[in-house]
Formats: C-alpha cells, sequence, structure tokens
C-alpha cells in the first residue's frame, strides 16, 4: 500500500445545505452545554472526574486497559503491577497534557510548538516514550494489525517528508475562519488522523486537540467538553469513516458521524455537569450539618477533586487541618454514609474511601 495523499485544507465540496439540521441540532446542543459551565461553582474542582474520565476513555480507544475507578484507586495509593501502572500511568498523562494546555490557551493560541509539547508530556516515561516523543516522525509509519506488514497495512499516512508542509497547512486552517466551527473541527479532528504526524500517540493527541478548539474559538468557556464516550461506543465506525476518508462524499459522511457525536456527547455533558452541580449542592449543606466544622466546604472540594481517597494523602494537604481533626471528619462522613470504605487499612496498605455517589455518576452506572 502507497501512503495517502491528504487533500489541502479548506476542503472543497462540503455540503453545507445538507448540513444545516445537524450543524444546527449540534450548535444548540453545545451552546447548552456552554451555559450549564457558567453555572459550575469551582468547575477545575467539580469536572475534574470527568477530565479523568475522558482521559481513561480517550485511552482505551487506543486499547490501554484501565478503568476510571482503578485510576482513582492508584491515586489514592493501591499497589497495582507494572502492566496496569503503565495502563494508568498513560491516563494521567493525558489528564496532565490536557491541563497543561487549558493553562497555556489562557496566554496564547494554540501552536505547534504547544503540540510538540503536549505529545511530550502525553509519553513521558510509558509506553512509546523512545518513538519520538515530542517530535514529529521522521519514518514511514502505518496502521494495520500486529504482525502485519504495510502490504497490507489499513493505513498508510502520508510521507515523512511531507509532514511538515502538511502541518503547516493544517495549522494555518486550524487558525482560519470558516461557515461553521463544528464542521471545521470534524475536519481538523480527522486531517490530524490523516496526516498522523508522530510514531506513537495521534489518536490521544487528535480527541485531546476538540475541547481545546472549542475553548480557543469561543464555544465554550473551558475545554471540557467529553467525546471519547461516543467514539469509543462506535469504534469501529470512527475508525472506519477515517480510513476511507478521500474524496468528497466521504468527507461529508465522516463530518455527519462527528456532528452527531458531538450532538450526542453535549447531552451527555449537560446532564452529567447537572447532576455534579445538584449533587455538590445537596453534599454542601449535608457536610456541613454532619462535620459543623469550618473545613466542610475545603474537604467537600478535597472529595470531589478525587472522589477516592487515602485519608493519609488527605493530611497533606496544605488547607486540611490536623490529622486528628481530619480524621474525626472522615469518621463523621462515614457514618453519615456519605463516604464509603472501599478498603480497611492492612500493613502498609492504607485505608481507601470513596465519594460513592459521585463515582457512579461519573461512570453512568453503579460501580460500586
Amino acid at each position: 500500500m502507497k501512503p495517502h495523499i491528504p487533500q489541502k485544507l479548506p476542503l472543497d465540496g462540503i455540503a453545507w445545505e445538507s448540513l444545516i439540521p445537524t450543524m444546527s441540532e449540534a450548535n444548540q446542543t453545545v451552546a447548552r452545554y456552554d451555559g450549564v459551565l457558567y453555572g459550575v461553582p469551582n468547575p477545575r474542582v467539580l469536572l475534574s472526574p470527568l477530565t479523568t474520565q475522558e482521559a481513561v476513555l480517550s485511552s482505551r480507544i487506543e486499547g490501554t486497559r484501565t478503568t476510571f475507578d482503578e485510576v482513582l484507586k492508584f491515586e489514592a495509593g493501591e499497589i497495582v503491577g507494572d502492566e496496569k501502572r503503565q495502563d494508568i500511568q498513560e491516563v494521567l498523562n493525558y489528564r496532565r497534557a490536557l491541563r497543561e494546555a487549558e493553562q497555556e490557551l489562557d496566554n496564547r493560541p494554540f501552536n505547534i510548538n504547544l503540540l510538540l509539547k503536549l505529545h511530550a508530556i502525553l509519553l513521558e516515561g510509558v509506553r512509546g516514550r523512545y518513538k519520538g516523543r515530542g517530535k514529529f516522525r521522521t519514518i514511514q509509519n502505518y496502521i494495520a494489525p500486529p504482525g502485519v506488514g504495510i502490504e497490507e497495512a489499513f493505513y498508510v499516512p502520508p510521507e515523512p517528508s511531507r509532514v511538515m508542509d502538511y502541518m503547516d497547512n493544517w495549522e494555518k486552517y486550524y487558525h482560519a475562519p470558516e461557515r461553521d466551527r463544528l464542521v471545521q473541527l470534524a475536519v481538523i479532528h480527522a486531517q490530524f488522523e490523516l496526516i498522523h504526524p508522530f510514531v506513537d500517540g495521534n489518536g490521544r493527541i487528535g480527541r485531546m486537540l476538540i475541547p481545546l478548539f472549542l475553548k480557543e474559538v469561543g464555544i465554550l468557556l473551558r475545554p471540557t467538553f467529553y467525546i471519547s464516550a461516543y467514539f469509543e461506543a462506535h469504534r469501529k465506525e470512527y475508525y472506519h469513516l477515517l480510513r476511507e476518508l478521500d474524496d468528497t462524499e466521504s468527507w461529508n459522511r465522516w463530518i455527519s458521524f462527528f456532528l452527531e457525536a458531538v450532538k450526542v456527547q453535549a447531552r451527555d455533558n449537560t446532564e452529567k455537569a447537572l447532576g455534579i452541580i445538584a449533587l455538590y449542592s445537596r453534599l454542601k449543606n449535608e457536610v456541613i450539618d454532619v462535620t459543623r466544622s469550618q473545613y466542610a466546604v475545603p474537604l467537600l472540594d478535597h472529595l470531589f477533586r478525587q472522589p477516592i481517597l487515602a485519608p493519609n494523602k488527605l493530611i497533606e494537604e496544605n488547607d486540611m487541618p490536623s490529622k486528628p481533626t481530619v480524621m474525626s471528619l472522615l469518621s463523621s462522613l462515614k457514618e453519615a454514609r456519605i463516604l464509603e470504605i472501599l478498603r480497611e487499612p492492612s500493613g502498609r496498605r492504607p485505608q481507601i474511601l470513596a465519594l460513592v455517589e459521585l463515582v457512579n455518576l461519573c461512570e453512568g452506572k453503579k460501580v460500586f
């Protein structure tokens, strides 16, 4: 199979008229979600679990085998094997890269240097760290099942000598005006995957670009748009549509699929954000009532930031009181069944507690 030669951007032949109904619905649902974001008190705290879940799902699409609760348990001090640790670290790197990008975008526009920086963070200390971390590829890569050569590959990206030219064109389109920003984002995401500029990590970086673009063009207040759940649920179609991109008809099919993904996930994101706001509001009153402490709200904020935690790590936080006071507060929350015990302490293994309602809400199902 020969290396693919993508079309340069902007595309010719986008079926704008036929896309109007889907564009309209997608833009309306995203706007409603953005309205909810404006009402989230302290979004860095309340939406933190959803950011972790997005990192889990985006990594899972690429074959990483870990779950939302496993990541949270690991951060609470759970001991895991080397292979599981690698999977979890990939998720944590994804989350760290997304947060780094958010800080950068507060000061300057998205650019290629930031893209390379995010890739370096993504592959730090994990599988793929020796595959050109933070650099565009200089070798020919291809997508195929394990053990299959390039001749039978699903997809062969452009030759490495053409990567910089394509990425320069891609970056210009990223910052160019367009008739509809969501359609533009569909093209940006797909073209990035077609170029496949890195040896490893292209899928995760490509999905990370989605919330970053939505923030930069002013569609969302914060880069907190979680789309990987839809791509994970429709993985075969997602990959099939990307790999067949070659002409006007295939591009319009991809754009329709992407707009549907945005619409569905905007609704899901809205429901979860509203659920988190309602849960926080209710638990705030309950925690204050149960603890009668000036530390009630800071404690609750920590629980939303880290809904599975070990008491010894909470004690280390700067805004928390003395160890006896923290343990007393946690004891009160356990008695009130606000916190559940996931594991009792044993030897060097600490006790692990969970804000079960929040974990189940983020997962959309009963985990504990």
